[in-house]
């Protein structure tokens, strides 16, 4: 089961809350707090498409540019025998860091999904 929607390049959370009987979910990989509800499955996507449209023109109004989601930088906290251990086994096979690290969760991915 997919719990995310997506609409204009944001992704959007799906959650349910069984004592209110609804829908619920927000834009995920941005600081703004965007979100949306329904009591189906098809008044959540139309309110998550209302929701995002609604942000964006509220950053068109006040002349500010729209936050992308998952622009491809973000910070990690491991411990230091981690972060040790990756930098070294990093620079042993001429890689940078970064790379390793990008590497490493391409192929965790990879392997969740079978």
């Amino acid at each position: 089961m997919n719990n995310t929607i997506n609409y204009k390049g944001y992704v959007g959370s799906v959650e349910f809350s069984e004592p209110d009987g609804i829908f619920f979910g927000k834009v995920m990989g941005i600081r703004a707090l965007v979100s949306y509800e329904g009591e189906t499955a098809k008044e959540l996507i139309e309110d998550f498409h209302g929701a995002v449209d609604d942000y964006l023109e509220m950053c068109e109004a006040e002349g500010i540019e729209p936050e992308k989601a998952f622009k491809g930088s973000f910070n990690v906290r491991i411990s230091p025998e981690l972060h040790r251990d990756a930098a070294v086994f990093a620079a042993a096979h001429q890689m940078s860091l970064n790379r390793f690290v990008e590497y490493a969760v391409s192929n965790e991915l990879a392997l969740q999904k079978g």
